[in-house]
C-alpha cells in the first residue's frame, strides 16, 4: 500500500500542450544573464557562511543530465571535447531505475525502495548531505532550471508557452522535508535566474539540474550537448564559477538501456584538476553514493549511516582519495553489483515491498566523522 509519503500519480506528467523542439535555443545571451524564459527573476544574491577550505577541493558542483548510455554520451562532440579537459570515470554507475530514486540517493544515501517517478515527501527526520555540510559551516545551494519560485513544492511546472520544463523528481533536496519544508533551507533551492546573479557568490556545494529539454530527458544527448556548449563551456572560463579549487562532476542519472548494468558517462572537471590529468581515465568503480563519500572525505564530515558507509558502493574519487590517503575497495568490472534493478528493494517508498523508515546505521564513512542521528 502507498504510504502518506509516496503518492503515485496516475497520469504521466509528460502530457504536454507543446511538443519538444529539436534545436536548442539559448535562454539568454550568456548563462550569467537573467532570462525572461524563466518565470522568476532573481530575488537577490544568496548569503553564504564563511569559506571552509577542503583537503583537495574547496567547491563541489554536480551537474546531472538524463537517461543516456555511456557510449552514446561519449560519442557526442561536445562531451567528447569536454572529456579532453578532465578525468573520465569509465566505471561510474547509477544505482537503480528510474530517475527519481537516483536523485534522492545522491543526497540522502539511499533510495528507500523507490521504484517510480512519484510524488514523495521524505519525513523531516531523515537526514541529507545538507545536515553534514551545515554542521561544518559549509555553504550549499541547488539550482533548478525553470523552477518558478525558490523552494517550489509542486510536482511540475508548465511555462506560459505550454511546455513542462521543470519536474520535482529531478530536484532531490526538495523531496526531503528536512530541506524542502524548511523555509530557510528551501530558499537555497533556486532557479537559473538566481544562478545568473549569484555567480559571484556561489556556494561551496551545489547541485545543478537543467530543464527537461536541456538535460536530454525529452530530447537527446545532441540537444544536451548544445546546452552544455552554451552553459558549461563558457563557465569553465569564468573565475567566479570555476575557481582553482573547484571540482565539477558532470554525470547522468541513469543509462537508457535497462537490460544492462547502469553505467553512465561521468567526468571530473574544474580548476582543481591539474592539466597533467586532463584527457585521462579512471576505471575505479563509482556510484552516485561516491559523491557523498567524496565530499565527506574532502571536508572531514560525518556520514548519513546509509549506503554512504557501504564500502561496496561508496568509493571516493581516486583523484581525491590519492591525495587524502583514503583506501578504496578495489572492485573490478568482473565483480560489480547489479545496479539496473527496479522495485527489488524493500523500503518505505516501495508499496509492493514495504519496510518502515529505519534509523541510520552507526558506522564510519570516508570523512571519519560520526554518523548523524539528529533530526532537522
Amino acid at each position: 500500500m502507498l504510504t502518506q509519503y509516496s503518492i503515485l500519480l496516475g497520469a504521466v506528467v509528460g502530457s504536454l500542450a507543446a511538443s519538444a523542439p529539436t534545436t536548442f535555443t539559448a535562454p539568454a545571451a550568456a548563462p550569467t544573464d537573467q532570462s525572461s524564459f524563466y518565470v522568476g527573476y532573481s530575488n537577490g544574491t544568496i548569503t553564504n557562511t564563511p569559506y571552509v577550505p577542503g583537503k583537495v577541493f574547496d567547491r563541489f558542483i554536480q551537474i546531472w543530465l538524463e537517461n543516456t548510455d555511456f557510449a552514446t554520451a561519449l560519442a557526442n562532440p561536445v562531451l567528447k571535447n569536454l572529456t579532453t579537459q578532465g578525468i573520465l570515470l569509465t566505471s561510474y554507475y547509477g544505482v537503480t531505475h528510474p530517475s527519481e530514486p537516483n536523485y534522492i540517493a545522491s543526497v540522502g544515501g539511499d533510495f528507500f525502495g523507490l521504484a517510480a517517478d512519484s510524488l514523495n515527501y521524505i519525513p523531516s527526520n531523515v537526514s541529507t548531505i545538507v545536515d553534514l555540510l551545515e554542521l561544518k559551516g559549509i555553504s550549499w545551494s541547488s539550482y533548478q532550471e525553470n523552477m518558478p519560485t525558490d523552494g517550489y513544492q509542486g510536482y511540475s511546472y508548465t511555462n506560459p508557452d505550454g511546455y513542462t520544463y521543470y519536474v520535482r523528481k529531478h530536484n532531490p533536496l526538495v523531496i526531503y522535508d528536512s530541506v524542502g519544508m524548511n523555509a530557510t533551507r528551501g530558499a537555497r533551492i533556486r532557479n537559473f535566474n538566481d544562478f545568473a546573479v549569484n555567480n559571484n557568490t556561489l556556494s561551496q556545494w551545489m547541485f545543478v539540474t537543467p530543464n527537461l529539454l536541456d538535460d536530454a530527458h525529452d530530447t537527446s544527448v545532441t540537444y544536451a550537448g548544445s546546452w552544455l556548449d552554451y552553459w558549461l563551456v563558457p563557465l569553465l572560463q569564468d573565475p567566479n564559477f570555476n575557481t582553482p579549487g573547484t571540482l565539477i562532476l558532470l554525470t547522468f542519472d541513469e543509462n537508457g538501456s535497462y537490460n544492462i548494468n547502469n553505467q553512465v558517462y561521468s567526468l571530473l572537471l574544474g580548476g582543481v584538476i591539474p592539466q597533467s590529468l586532463w584527457n585521462t581515465t579512471d576505471d575505479t568503480f563509482y556510484t552516485h553514493y561516491s559523491t557523498l563519500s567524496t565530499v565527506q572525505n574532502n571536508w572531514g564530515l560525518g556520514n548519513l549511516g546509509r549506503q554512504d558507509i557501504n564500502n561496496t558502493v561508496n568509493n571516493v574519487f581516486a583523484f581525491v582519495a590519492d591525495a587524502t590517503g583514503y583506501q578504496n575497495n578495489g572492485l573490478t568490472t568482473q565483480n560489480l553489483p547489479l545496479l539496473n534493478l527496479t522495485g527489488t528493494y524493500p523500503g518505505p517508498l516501495n508499496p509492493n515491498d514495504y519496510a518502515p523508515w529505519a534509523s541510520p546505521t552507526n558506522g564510519t564513512g570516508a570523512g571519519g566523522g560520526p554518523t548523524y542521528f539528529g533530526s532537522s
